[in-house]
């Protein structure tokens, strides 16, 4: 089991990173919320992260910290639920956001998530309601401002690609093409960057 890494981020482009340990090359699987907490190219990352052994794949899956990590694990242990649906939850919303829907049985919040209909969202409630209690109380909490790159302009993209890249990271994450067009195309203002974009277009599916 790979439970952290430590290197150099050497790429990032939503919803994937790539960290350079000692010259090998990790690719990594972040929900956007941890991917807004990260570094600017260049500087070190320390990523929790979650292993998946597939027939057909190897999987690395990061999170910023030990409590969003938890979290994905007790939501692939859910009936229906895979890594890509519950990475697609965990960029919806944060750990603690997320929390607050099932503690409080928010049906309507999760059912904003792709993927999750009505069936889905009870039941996720049903399942992970005893089992999240060991993560403690939620309390809704804002999703963090842009990273200071971002806002300086060091971008993962150049702005003129910024809503095809948005699109591509909404499709990831499992939204639907059409979709993920509308969703952008609604939040999208001159000169924004591909980062701010996600995190906007995402907040307007909620």
């Amino acid at each position: 089991m790979i439970g952290r890494i430590r290197g150099t981020l050497a790429e990032k482009q939503p919803p994937e990173i790539l960290v350079d340990v000692a010259g090998v090359g990790y690719e990594i699987h972040m929900p956007m919320t941890s991917f807004y907490q990260l570094p600017a190219v260049g500087d070190e990352v320390v990523v929790y992260t979650h292993f998946v052994v597939r027939e057909d794949a190897q999987l690395l899956f990061g999170f910023a910290d030990k409590m969003e990590r938890g979290l994905f694990r007790e939501l692939i242990k859910a009936n229906g639920v895979g890594p890509k649906l519950g990475l697609a939850i965990l960029s919806g919303m944060s750990a603690t956001q997320f929390l607050a829907s099932v503690q409080n049985e928010d049906v309507s919040a999760l059912v904003s998530l792709p993927g999750i209909g009505k069936k889905t969202a009870e039941r996720l409630v049903v399942e992970l309601k005893d089992r999240l209690a060991k993560f403690g109380k939620a309390q809704s909490i804002a999703v963090p401002p842009p990273s200071s790159d971002l806002l300086s302009g060091n971008t993962i993209v150049e702005v003129n690609d910024a809503r095809e890249e948005a699109q591509s990271a909404l499709i990831a994450l499992g939204y639907k093409p059409a979709q993920a067009s509308k969703l952008v195309d609604s939040v999208y203002n001159e000169g924004m960057e591909s980062e701010a974009l996600i995190r906007e277009a995402l907040k307007a599916a909620i």
